[in-house]
């Protein structure tokens, strides 16, 4: 397709609300839509009304809040990306694809000497005779083996593997026929999506802790395994390791059962066993429906001295844990002096701290880390590597605030993500679907930033 003869062509401008206007001769045109993808339709269109009374290709620039794309649009509606001189120009659409090159010509010569059939070559005598095949040595193939390249070939995920954009204009584009790579922020969310997805060998344990109740953890512990259950698959377990009445139980759903830990507890003999069959497990955990992760409960009616739980205990629950799931999370409760707290660390292979945007939430957890670097060695490194979240949970909180508590928890540990307020975290069950979209970013976000702590991990 050949550009328009005109020199400056025309202009149009999509609003963050997706709304657009077309600009044509120094003449607005306003184009009433609620969505970009519709604007950018609307504009393929108007631009090939022009250039059908123009009789050749229109020229138009769309600007869109994440960049600028000049195009070149004919009557038809086909659209060509117009990529500048040094500019990569994606894959055209198939009625811009460059013709098939014809075969080449056989050149036949016209001579009668052409015509007459060769005479038969003269024997060679040095020739094998008849019938026989010359012999190869064996360090002859040996050095033909050595030599030969594969057949296969090798996909190293380089930019010809990658899929094409599926969002915004660069997604529209690639609908429309014309390949184009996927932009920063889609880049971004591909890398942490690959990244959740991601299996070990063996099976990792994540504690989410902080010292203060009504810091998160509870729904840290929910969406962190929603997240790694719905991206990495099956295998995901929420475990309510407290004393004091956990309320993991309260924010998911319940089984067929009122199981809780202690229930696994009595039947971890045979579930440890060589009879035991994988779906034995499920008789004592609550499986997530929606998001695909299975909850260990505690039973937050009962008072604490009633559901006492030893270090053995926990040892005995996490060998459970640790033969049916590859993945265990567990939600913490808020004594650190307590065997079952302990436990837990020493079970650990990555820490999350969970904090709200409150003085007391954020200092209590920060307190904690330094106690942790105070114990032994391994604990220290956890803290030293650990990951913090945190939740927005007062819609009011000033920005500053929240880049406060950010900015001090990155001088602490290794990645920090802050999750935006979102009504659907605050009370009732949890569900990562339920999340406006932003919200579920995030959570992808700090879910990816726990999972890059396992890279190289035995």
């Amino acid at each position: 397709m050949r550009d328009s003869s005109t020199d400056d062509g025309l202009n149009a401008t999509i609003h963050p609300d997706g709304s657009a206007v077309l600009v044509i001769d120094e003449t607005p045109r306003q184009i009433a839509t609620s969505h970009a993808e519709d604007a950018r339709r609307e504009i393929v269109r108007l631009t090939a009304e022009i250039a059908r009374q123009l009789g050749q290709p229109t020229r138009v620039v769309v600007r869109e809040p994440d960049g600028e794309w000049p195009l070149i649009v004919d009557g038809e509606e086909h659209v060509e990306y117009a990529a500048t001189d040094g500019e990569p120009r994606p894959a055209a659409a198939r009625p811009y694809a460059a013709a098939p090159s014809r075969p080449a010509m056989t050149t036949i010569d016209p001579s009668p000497a052409a015509s007459k059939p060769a005479a038969p070559a003269e024997p060679d005598a040095s020739a094998p005779a008849s019938g026989s095949a010359p012999q190869v040595s064996s360090r002859e193939f040996a050095d033909r083996r050595a030599q030969r390249e594969t057949f296969l070939t090798s996909d190293r995920g380089g930019e010809d593997s990658e899929e094409p954009a599926t969002r915004g204009f660069r997604g529209t584009m690639t609908r429309m026929g014309i390949k184009m790579a996927p932009g920063a922020a889609e880049r971004s969310e591909r890398s942490d999506q690959m990244a959740v997805a991601q299996h070990w060998p063996g099976p990792r344990t994540i504690a989410v802790v902080n010292g203060k109740g009504g810091s998160g953890k509870t729904p840290t512990t929910i969406l962190t395994a929603a997240v790694f259950a719905r991206f990495g698959g099956a295998g995901v377990l929420a475990w309510d390791n407290n004393q004091t009445r956990g309320t993991l139980g309260w924010r998911t759903e319940q089984g067929p059962h009122d199981a809780t830990l202690h229930d696994m507890l009595e039947s971890a003999p045979h579930l440890l066993s060589a009879d035991a069959q994988a779906a034995d497990v499920a008789q004592f955990v609550h499986h997530q429906r929606q998001d695909r992760f299975d909850v260990l409960r505690s039973q937050p009616i009962a008072l604490a001295e009633e559901q006492r739980v030893s270090a053995k205990e926990v040892d005995r629950i996490h060998a459970v844990a640790a033969r049916y799931y590859r993945l265990i999370v567990m939600d913490s409760g808020n004594d650190e002096s307590d065997p079952l707290w302990r436990r837990m660390i020493d079970h650990t292979d990555q820490l999350v701290v969970a904090t709200t945007t409150r003085d007391e939430h954020a200092e209590a957890g920060a307190l904690l880390l330094e106690a942790l670097a105070d114990r032994d060695e391994r604990s220290a490194q956890l803290a030293a590597n650990a990951v913090t979240v945190v939740n927005q949970a007062d819609q009011k909180a000033p920005m500053n605030e929240v880049r406060r508590v950010v900015d001090g928890y990155r001088k602490l540990t290794r990645d920090v993500v802050h999750i935006p307020f979102d009504p659907a975290m605050i009370d009732g069950y949890l569900h990562y679907g339920a999340l406006r979209p932003a919200t579920q970013r995030a959570w992808l976000a700090a879910t990816a930033a726990i999972a890059r702590g396992f890279a190289g991990g035995a």
